[in-house]
């Protein structure tokens, strides 16, 4: 496992949780059951998420280099955009994600936490960065452990501050660094790819 691909992983997706659903899903979730089984939940959801992301990326490491690096500048360029035209709205607001329920036993409230955050991440930027990645930093186990601890922040920071850390967020602010973070990655992966055609 390598410390700097941990890093790597996880400088570039906490920055783009911070304001995102994953955030105030975890707070709803958290303002209706209790901390401990909802950040349980949450966590292996997240496990799961990057696990698929990683899976994605290494496979996508088996075509060839030019065409990886190529697919990578794309997705981090997309997301990039993205990042940065939202950086003028507000934080995503929080849906009813979970109704009041009877018996919130601890296996219970782990298990909605967990179905909730699992369908809230699909085609995640964070989901995007981990795929990405996977694929140019070849060493997959270090990207899961860097993504997942991020989340794993992201809901933390959620789950057990909660809506102080909502009210102080200054989202555009935290969208455009993730953009301009964004943006490193595609243009490092373009200029891989003219090399590698070039070469």
């Amino acid at each position: 496992m390598s410390l700097t691909v941990v890093l790597t992983a996880f400088v570039l997706v906490l920055p783009v949780e911070l304001p995102d659903k994953t955030l105030f899903a975890s707070l709803v979730l958290a303002t209706r059951f209790p901390p401990l089984p909802v950040f349980v939940g949450v966590g292996a959801a997240f496990g799961l998420q990057v696990a698929i992301a990683v899976t994605a990326g290494s496979l996508l490491s088996l075509l060839p280099e030019a065409l990886v690096s190529g697919v990578v500048a794309v997705l981090f360029l997309v997301g990039a955009v993205l990042l940065w035209r939202s950086a003028a709205e507000g934080p995503e607001d929080a849906e009813d994600v979970a109704a009041d329920r009877e018996g919130t036993s601890f296996l219970r409230v782990a298990a909605i936490s967990f179905g909730v955050l699992f369908a809230a991440e699909w085609g995640d930027l964070s989901q995007l960065a981990t795929a990405g990645l996977a694929a140019r930093l070849d060493d997959p186990i270090s990207v899961f452990a860097g993504a997942w601890a991020a989340l794993l922040t992201v809901s933390g920071l959620a789950v057990f501050l909660g809506k102080k850390l909502a009210d102080r967020l200054p989202v555009a602010m935290i969208r455009r660094v993730a953009a301009v973070l964004f943006l490193v990655f595609a243009v490092v992966a373009a200029v891989e790819t003219v090399r590698t055609l070039a070469g």
